[in-house]
């Protein structure tokens, strides 16, 4: 019988973009998909613009954007204005946290129309609100990490071990965790090492992963051998058996643009030649930094191709779009005409997928968010890593220390990495038997990667392996 799944993501184009590559693996296997979406509170033109694509992208999946929750009652006593104005204060974590809480009712609506022909509800790690909702309909659930094994297994051991609602240490503290190096307390996400009020929330989804009847990860076995030893070892979880896992990926979506500006420039370039600086949809820099690079990038004599975003008020919380930067105004005077023939400023915007694969593409500067260090890596990119937020320095850690296919741009937890670094950085990428070494270590995990999603490989049988167990849970 074919089997019908609904995918929960939660908030966030960086949340949307991974679930659909795994609504594409269920089409595959012959099962009928549904993504239940949570609309951002306040109008999203980028919410609706990703909808829009992965909708004309994936025309064999549903995409179902669910009805908002009644407004919350106000206390008695308490003005609109007041209640506008606490909210307003209120950290954006928190916010999200309780967005998609207020969310179960309407989850829960859809979820009791579609049964009994829904086989299994896949959330989001945020969306752990959603395993009540599916115990209360008996409907087996699943966890989808977008991120990498070796976050799962320090994320899960941290959450559960912890009784605090942070880390409070000081950043230079090593800390130890099964299936992960030894790392600094600074590489912690800021928002659970720095006593945000976003960490508790955090804390306490992560702590529900144990809970579910299994957790997808988007990596290959290969890839991070230890963590997924401890996980299946029992080693991150100290007080809770731990539910199968699965290394299904890596899922890589997008690829396919033709006309973009920057690839129809890429033709021109030669084989390996260029440098792609990209930062994420969130990843902005202050001018001051924006001109360090711009220096770096000039003196380096390299080709390359770097994506610009304007920068945005760290007291603006909004996510507001950008405007569109002003080039002039943000880097040296005269950058732009003296590079005219090595490299190439875009605004806001490039098809990373289709760029990292150009043959004209030679390393990858990154944030390292976990879609784009797999988009790296996929397409065999030695990667040059300049963390930001989030989970980023977990991921910088593993992907110099563990998966060995990058390494880190210094200076970037400080107040501005410098132009000499960059400069060194990325001539020695491109030029040094160093980079070169890195660069064949790269295709050999690139290698790795195409055999786990083939038929037989370690990533395509994992899945089956889940769908039979899957069809176990639905016959008890």
């Amino acid at each position: 019988m074919k089997k019908s799944v609904v995918l929960y993501p939660g908030l966030g184009v960086g949340h949307l973009t991974p679930m659909v590559a795994l609504a594409n693996v269920f089409v595959q296997h012959g099962a009928t998909v549904t993504v239940a979406l949570v609309e951002p509170p306040t109008t999203s033109p980028e919410f609706s613009a990703a909808l829009t694509r992965a909708a004309a992208s994936n025309p064999s999946v549903t995409f179902h954007v669910l009805p908002p929750p009644p407004p919350p009652s106000s206390p008695a006593g308490s003005s609109i204005s007041d209640d506008a104005t606490s909210s307003a204060q209120q950290h954006p974590i928190v916010l999200m946290f309780e967005r998609l809480k207020s969310m179960s009712p309407p989850l829960r609506n859809f979820l009791r129309s579609r049964l009994p022909a829904v086989d299994a509800l896949v959330l989001d790690m945020f969306c752990g609100d959603a395993l009540d909702v599916a115990a209360e309909l008996n409907l087996p659930v699943y966890y989808f990490y977008a991120s990498g094994a070796g976050d799962v297994a320090v994320f899960i051991n941290l959450s559960r071990s912890t009784t605090t609602s942070s880390v409070d240490l000081d950043g230079d503290t090593v800390l130890s965790f099964p299936g992960a190096p030894p790392f600094k307390a600074s590489d912690l996400p800021q928002e659970i090492s720095n006593g945000s009020p976003g960490a508790k929330p955090i804390l306490h989804a992560l702590s529900r992963l144990p809970e579910a009847d299994g957790i997808l990860i988007n990596t290959f076995e290969s890839l991070e051998p230890r963590a997924m030893r401890a996980l299946r070892d029992g080693l991150c979880v100290p007080d809770h058996s731990t539910p199968p896992v699965y290394c299904i990926g890596p899922l890589v979506s997008g690829g396919g643009e033709k006309e973009h500006e920057c690839l129809r420039w890429l033709d021109t370039q030669p084989e390996n030649s260029v440098v792609f600086l990209s930062f994420g949809s969130m990843g902005t820099f202050p001018k001051r930094q924006l001109e360090e690079i711009a220096i770096g990038l000039e003196r380096s004599g390299q080709r390359f191709l770097w994506v610009v975003r304007s920068p945005r008020d760290p007291e603006d919380m909004s996510g507001k779009p950008l405007p569109e930067p002003d080039l002039d105004a943000l880097l040296p005077e005269g950058f732009l005409g003296r590079t005219k023939d090595m490299g190439l400023v875009v605004k806001s915007w490039a098809p990373q997928v289709d760029v990292l694969r150009h043959r004209a593409t030679g390393a990858f500067v990154t944030h390292c968010g976990w879609n784009s260090t797999l988009e790296g890596i996929t397409a065999g990119l030695p990667l040059l890593c300049w963390p930001l937020y989030a989970e980023q320095r977990m991921n910088k850690v593993f992907i110099v220390e563990e998966m060995k296919v990058g390494v880190e741009m210094s200076g970037y937890d400080e107040e501005v990495v410098k132009a000499e670094e960059v400069e060194t950085k990325v001539k020695w990428v491109m030029e040094s038997e160093g980079g070169q070494a890195l660069r064949k270590r790269v295709e050999e995990v690139k290698d790795k990667a195409s055999q786990a999603l083939k038929e037989g490989g370690s990533s395509h049988a994992a899945f089956v392996e889940f769908l039979k167990d899957l069809d176990n849970m639905r016959s008890l």
